[in-house]
């Protein structure tokens, strides 16, 4: 198979891990006869440094010319006050809109290496396993704001806003994500409070009748907040609005311990796809070899599995991931005091690739799919 992929590294600890995953998808490649022809382009903070925007015009032709794409992260404190007055997160913004990536999948694991990282007690935690459908280019996100804070600078306007066939699309594909796992979806709203979420409800009402065999809840989001913490194991799939998504799903980061475990991937109908952690990019720890690579390289199993239909490869990189972790190596986010392997961000992408490289030669589980 050959694919052409962009790299978008971005900003902060973006470029270290991005470029830890090309590694990653280059040992993929070559132990499977793939050929993974891949190409950066700016985006965020550097891209305006670079060109004076945070989405160029060629950044997006390239994305736009490509199977799939691969982003770092964007942001940081440097440009809070850039006099353009434009924001790295403007470029996030933008291109999931230009490529029209509607559907963010956030899955939520619960690494049996890693449970005494995170605060949650070992028994609720143990065996977690659900995955977050988030609406991407609707909602708050992309209402109108107010242009100005009123007369006095005390008002603000922000508007929440959805058209039927937005929401149609995301619970579609919600609910065949269900069907591929255990045939259970929660709906999260608002719907006691807004007429948004009384059409979101409805909708997925509507669509159910098509899913007879998936069992579906519908629960309100302060509600599913608390379940999240004292009943996760209770969920299978979780479909959701934008605003609702993105702080539901990096609540659920604490059940893995860091946010650096944690991939997503954004697609449309055609299973295009931009594939990302959902880690920020740190501009703390970054070039210090001190970033986690571990969530950007699942990012990478997810473009193999999603985009390019490699089950097979998506699950090789998986498990090279949970046994370099079943090894003892930690990067400083998820080090424990069990004594545990501490390394820096090279190190880790490097056992990767080295579990990859050296389980080659000697599985012989994978025949069957060559």
């Amino acid at each position: 198979m050959k694919k052409k992929i962009t790299v978008l590294p971005g900003d902060g600890i973006g470029r270290e891990i991005a470029y830890g995953a090309m590694d990653v998808l280059q040992a993929i490649g070559q132990r499977f006869g793939h050929e993974f022809e891949m190409e950066t382009a700016e985006i965020g903070g550097a891209a305006i440094d670079q060109e004076g925007t945070p989405l160029p015009e060629a950044t997006v032709a390239l994305c736009k010319q490509s199977d799939a794409v691969l982003l770092g992260a964007v942001g940081g404190p440097k440009w809070d006050h850039h006099p353009s007055g434009v924001r790295p997160e403007q470029g996030l913004l933008g291109i999931r809109k230009a490529l029209g990536l509607f559907a963010n999948l956030r899955p939520i694991t619960a690494y049996e290496s890693l449970i005494d990282a995170s605060p949650l007690k070992k028994e609720l935690v143990n065996s977690v396993d659900f995955m977050i459908v988030r609406e991407l280019t609707g909602g708050l996100y992309f209402g109108k704001p107010s242009e100005r804070r009123g007369e006095n600078q005390e008002i603000v306007v922000d508007t929440l806003y959805y058209e039927r066939h937005e929401i149609e699309r995301i619970v579609e594909k919600a609910f065949e994500i269900a069907m591929a796992r255990r045939k259970k979806l929660t709906s999260v709203d608002k719907a006691n409070v807004l007429e948004s979420s009384r059409m979101w409800r409805e909708i997925v009402k509507e669509k159910a009748a098509l899913y007879p065999e998936v069992k579906v809840e519908h629960i309100l989001v302060d509600a599913a907040a608390m379940k999240i913490i004292h009943q996760p194991k209770d969920f299978d799939v979780i479909v959701t609005e934008n605003l609702f998504g993105d702080i539901l799903s990096d609540e659920a980061s604490m059940i893995t311990g860091s946010l650096g475990m944690l991939p997503s991937a954004s697609l449309r109908a055609d299973g295009f796809g931009l594939y990302e952690p959902i880690h920020g990019s740190a501009p703390d720890i970054a070039g210090q070899d001190k970033a986690n690579p571990l969530a950007m390289i699942l990012s990478a199993a997810m473009m193999l599995k999603y985009s390019f239909g490699l089950d097979a490869e998506a699950r090789i990189v998986e498990q090279a991931v949970n046994e370099v972790l079943n090894a003892g190596y930690r990067t400083q986010d998820i080090q424990s005091d069990q004594g545990n392997t501490v390394v820096g961000t090279k190190m880790m992408t490097r056992l990767v690739v080295d579990r990859l490289e050296e389980n080659h030669a000697t599985s012989g589980i994978l025949t069957c799919y060559l």
